[in-house]
């Protein structure tokens, strides 16, 4: 609640509608605060743009272009094998899948198993993949996990994503994504790696749509959830815990 009873702008008010005044912060706040309160955008996250000491290692963020046909529609890629990101990076998916939430829902929190070799102890194994051999993404084990890649064709998305993965720092992001229907910078796809807990809230009136690729098929064994509740309007309370646990 602001203190507006000396503030001359609101003079002409009567006291009680100046002590009911609340005035709304503008701030924008550092990254690693907009990532943990969810005022981070997906335009903000791709490239450089996010300091390293932020980023969840194996996530990846990259532009799709909405190319806009007046009168008819749009068109949009959702990515080509062997270039960007996922060229990159030697990911590409072995099969897509579409999704629709409905406005008002949510969905998550979801989780892949990682893959650990035999006799190998995970957080040394994570150590080597995204601390002693980052840019080794040969050595990742796609076809033996479920990592994801993400795009949004409708609707508003906020996105929740948690690195869970053994002896890797508990960092957490959340941020917001728009769909093709609403063309601009945050029509960006995600990378979600294995061991990455995720989950997404319809935070537009319409209801969201997206296209998903997997490094493996669908497999019922390999869909965890955490702290899973109804889908509602708004963070379920137990997501908030989980959230805020560490």
């Amino acid at each position: 609640m602001a203190d507006t009873n000396n503030d001359e702008i609101w003079s002409g008010l009567g006291p009680l509608a100046r002590n009911a005044l609340a005035m709304r912060d503008y701030k924008a706040g550092d990254m690693q605060s907009k990532l943990h309160a969810g005022h981070a955008e997906a335009r903000e996250l791709t490239g450089d743009a996010l300091p390293a000491g932020l980023s969840i290692p194996g996530v990846e963020f990259f532009h799709r272009r909405v190319y806009q046909q007046r009168h008819r529609g749009q068109f949009a890629e959702f990515a080509r094998e062997g270039e960007g990101v996922p060229g990159k990076i030697g990911l590409w998916p072995r099969q897509w899948a579409t999704a629709v939430m409905f406005a008002g829902t949510s969905k998550g929190f979801h989780i892949h198993p990682p893959f650990v070799p035999d006799g190998v102890e995970p957080a040394a194994w994570f150590r080597r993949l995204f601390v002693d051999e980052p840019l080794n993404y040969a050595l990742r084990p796609y076809a033996r996990e479920q990592w994801d890649i993400m795009c949004f064709i409708q609707g508003q998305a906020e996105m929740f994503l948690i690195d869970e993965r053994a002896g890797m720092p508990r960092k957490k992001m959340r941020f917001i994504i728009e769909g093709d229907d609403m063309p601009g910078p945050n029509n960006v796809a995600v990378v979600i790696p294995a061991g990455v807990a995720h989950a997404i809230r319809c935070i537009s009136s319409k209801d969201l749509v997206m296209v998903y690729g997997t490094s493996t098929v669908f497999a019922p064994e390999n869909e965890g959830r955490i702290a899973h509740a109804l889908e509602t309007p708004t963070a379920p309370p137990d997501w908030e815990a989980y959230w805020n646990l560490g």
